[in-house]
């Protein structure tokens, strides 16, 4: 079809849905009109418009490109009209992010009919699961039809979770999975798993695609908790992958789920079949996948850490101050891994009866984690026979009684865990990268803009792992002429949210932890590589020159590296 260039009128001053002539003109009727659309009362401009595939039957709300050929431009009605809507629509403002939709970049696929008033968007959130969801919807519907001109309004609510932030270092199975929530306690018998289950149940209700990993070998709880209809895991042949079973939506992965019974095994074995488990299992696309993790802070818990970039954690406590003691370790486990704790949940807290609340462990421990480590959020599970009785039948408490006083509970938990990995997602991890041009370890730290370089030699000769210094003396066994100034590294790639870990020529994997990194001496003035084209112009004029002059050529031949490595020795002399 034919491309046609239409001259056309456009009244400027027009008000949006006037019934003024505008370049919406259909056929052959526009080449007739174009001299008498001038308004005698208001100043109009003739612009050139350029349409493709013209068709008389394109409605009037189709945009086109317009040109002038004076003057500034001028908006056509189309797009003052989105103006107004994504100006309405700036109002509401997400309470996470403490932001408008529209600078989120919320509003997706906004249409406008000038004939019917109609207005028609699409809002994307992050998470299926958002908790104000419905609150967005409406707010959408009245700030938009509250504009004079529009007489109907279509809103349609999506979700586009948020990749996960280490996706090119995640395992196969893991790369779809958005956020990963380990539930932990450090101790046992506290109710870790009932709030792991019912927790990931609650999450589903909310719209969440979610899965459970239970990563207690020893004391597999999970398929006591829930009854999927097929107890086993499959493994595919030709992938070697484990397809998790499913109950109720959710995605299931356990060791019970194997066949094996419980393990009896040391733990090198039982940190190898978690790694296992959790890498190769074909998750698919989840919102959340929910960490049943087992007691303790040991060799478990921190292969764990070190497989997956944990986005939060919630701790599991009772009132008891024993309890406390052991969940206190895991705070700081988690603290020193860079796992944010978001909530404390305190389980058989009390009971009521004869009008009456009876607290019989007694009270305050899980008021004094969240005062004593600055947690944000308490929840408060009271002792109910049914919550209990439903972990033994296989059929989570929220997914038996959804409006009951427990599940309402949950739904809090479940509301706070979401909001807070939103806010999780928009800090910027620590980044570190190795710059081949200038051969420096470049490292950005979060939350704030500062960028700063580390020699390589500089970071290899800190390493502080038992291979470079003896654990019981603290003897220095890595030398500084052990390593050569000129090392660099293989690869760099993160471990968890707390470290990377650095692979040297000489095989040896060093991990650096981000505290660590921003503590060792930095280089200044780098010099800028100088593209390999111009050094050698300036090699060639330089040694051109020297001979003129009779002199050697001079260091300009020196490459960035070299400087680079000279700047580091003038540092170690200065020390």
């Amino acid at each position: 079809m034919e491309v046609q260039s239409l001259v056309g009128v456009l009244h400027k001053k027009a008000p949006f849905f006037n019934k003024t002539p505008s370049i919406a003109v259909h056929g052959d009727e526009c080449w007739r009109k174009s001299a008498s659309l001038r308004m005698p009362s208001q100043p109009a401009e003739i612009i050139m418009v350029e349409r493709r595939h013209f068709i008389s039957s394109i409605p009037r709300s189709v945009s086109c490109k317009a040109t002038s050929t004076k003057g500034p431009s001028i908006e056509t009605p189309i797009v003052s009209g989105k103006n107004d809507v994504l100006k309405a629509l700036s109002q509401i403002i997400d309470p996470d992010f403490g932001t408008d939709i529209v600078s989120c970049g919320f509003v997706k696929d906004l249409e406008l009919n000038e004939i019917s008033g109609e207005v028609s968007f699409r809002l994307e959130l992050t998470t299926p699961a958002c908790p104000i969801k419905d609150m967005f919807e409406q707010q959408a519907n009245e700030v938009v039809a509250a504009l004079p001109w529009v007489k109907k309004v279509n809103v349609t609510m999506s979700a586009q979770p948020a990749k996960p932030i280490f996706m090119d270092e995640m395992p196969k199975g893991l790369k779809a999975v958005s956020n990963i929530i380990a539930v932990s306690s450090c101790k046992g018998g506290v109710g870790k798993s009932t709030v792991a289950v019912n927790l990931a149940y609650t999450l589903a209700g909310m719209g969440a695609r979610v899965g459970i990993f239970d990563a207690d070998v020893y004391g597999p709880s999970l398929p006591t908790m829930v009854s999927p209809e097929n107890r086993l895991l499959q493994m595919i042949p030709e992938t070697k992958s484990i397809m998790p079973t499913e109950y109720l939506g959710v995605k299931l992965v356990s060791f019970g789920f194997t066949g094996q019974g419980r393990a009896i095994m040391r733990g090198p074995m039982v940190s190898g079949i978690i790694n296992q488990l959790l890498t190769t299992t074909e998750w698919g696309e989840l919102d959340y996948l929910v960490i049943d993790m087992p007691p303790g802070t040991g060799d478990i818990q921190l292969t764990l850490c070190q497989i997956v970039p944990l986005t939060a954690a919630v701790i599991v406590t009772t009132p008891q101050k024993l309890a406390f003691i052991d969940v206190a370790k895991g705070v700081r486990m988690f603290s020193k891994l860079k796992v944010p704790c978001v909530a404390v949940v305190e389980n058989m807290c009390h009971f009521d009866a004869d009008g009456k609340r009876y607290y019989p462990f007694g009270k305050g421990s899980g008021s004094q984690v969240v005062q004593q480590f600055g947690i944000p959020y308490l929840f408060e599970l009271p002792i109910r026979p049914d919550l209990s009785a439903s972990g033994d039948s296989g059929n989570p408490e929220v997914v038996g009684e959804p409006q009951g006083d427990v599940a309402k509970i949950f739904s809090d938990l479940g509301v706070c865990v979401v909001q807070q990995c939103a806010k999780l997602r928009q800090q910027v991890s620590t980044a570190v990268t190795y710059d081949k041009k200038i051969r420096v370890i470049r490292v950005k730290v979060p939350v704030s803009e500062e960028e700063f370089l580390l020699h390589p030699a500089t970071v290899r000769r800190n390493d502080r792992s038992a291979q470079s210094v003896d654990e019981w003396t603290g003897e220095q066994k890595l030398q500084y002429t052990d390593v050569s100034e000129d090392i660099e590294p293989e690869s760099i790639r993160p471990m968890g949210n707390y470290a990377v870990s650095i692979t040297w020529p000489d095989g040896f994997s060093q991990v650096a932890p981000y505290d660590q990194l921003q503590q060792l001496e930095r280089l200044v003035d780098i010099p800028i590589p100088i593209p390999q084209k111009d050094m050698q112009n300036d090699v060639l004029n330089g040694a051109s020159q020297s001979q003129a002059q009779g002199k050697p050529s001079t260091d300009k031949t020196r490459t960035a590296a070299e400087a680079i490595l000279e700047h580091a020795k003038e540092l170690k002399e200065m020390k």
